[in-house]
């Protein structure tokens, strides 16, 4: 595998990751509620369940380009219209407000289950890595993308649950989330772009 290939993967997994949403919401509540610990144990959990889906949609992929019937071609040019919607979505903003409802769940319960229950994230990684993921991708190569990208989701989840845990940051961060989200939508939609042509 290419190491120059990895920081296309690596640039828009770290996009995808600090992008608000009701991720973040789960991770900010498990920690306000629960303290660092908690907060951390989501963040982990959060990370395995991405890494899975990861792997699936990387495993997918490999699988369509690997037949010559132009299912590749037409799931690259699906991938760059939906990073296009995902752009205009953050563009709009969120219709509604993520309501942090009280859970007796434990959080790395929470964080594995808003990320494996999620299809958009399915729908995000099959837009990213079908460009990028190539037919003889063997399944070693394909378990290190996708612990890349587990790593990354996690880590950064962790992160927030650390840094935030105790601080003002958690306050800023949410007040600062429509820059976030608008800086993601400017991204994703040259992305997109760049895709299609």
């Amino acid at each position: 595998m290419d190491l120059a290939a990895l920081a296309p993967i690596v640039v828009v997994l770290c996009l995808g990751a600090i992008s608000p949403g009701p991720s973040l919401a789960v991770l900010l509540r498990n920690t306000m509620e629960g303290g660092k610990t908690r907060g951390v144990a989501c963040g982990f959990g959060h990370g395995i369940g991405f890494g899975i889906y990861a792997f699936i949609a990387i495993t997918g992929i490999v699988q369509l380009k690997a037949s010559s019937s132009g299912a590749a071609e037409v799931l690259e040019i699906i991938g760059g219209f939906f990073l296009l919607l995902l752009a205009v979505l953050m563009f709009r903003g969120s219709s509604s407000e993520v309501t942090h409802q009280s859970s007796e769940r434990r959080g790395f319960t929470e964080g594995f289950l808003i990320a494996f229950l999620n299809p958009k994230i399915l729908a995000f990684l099959l837009a990213v890595f079908s460009q990028f993921v190539q037919p003889d991708f063997t399944w070693g190569e394909r378990t290190i993308v996708a612990c890349i990208a587990m790593l990354i989701d996690g880590g950064w989840y962790i992160f927030v649950a650390l840094i935030i845990s105790g601080t003002p940051l958690l306050g800023k961060l949410e007040e600062n989330s429509r820059k976030v989200e608008l800086t993601m939508g400017c991204l994703l939609a040259g992305l997109g772009v760049w895709i299609l042509l």
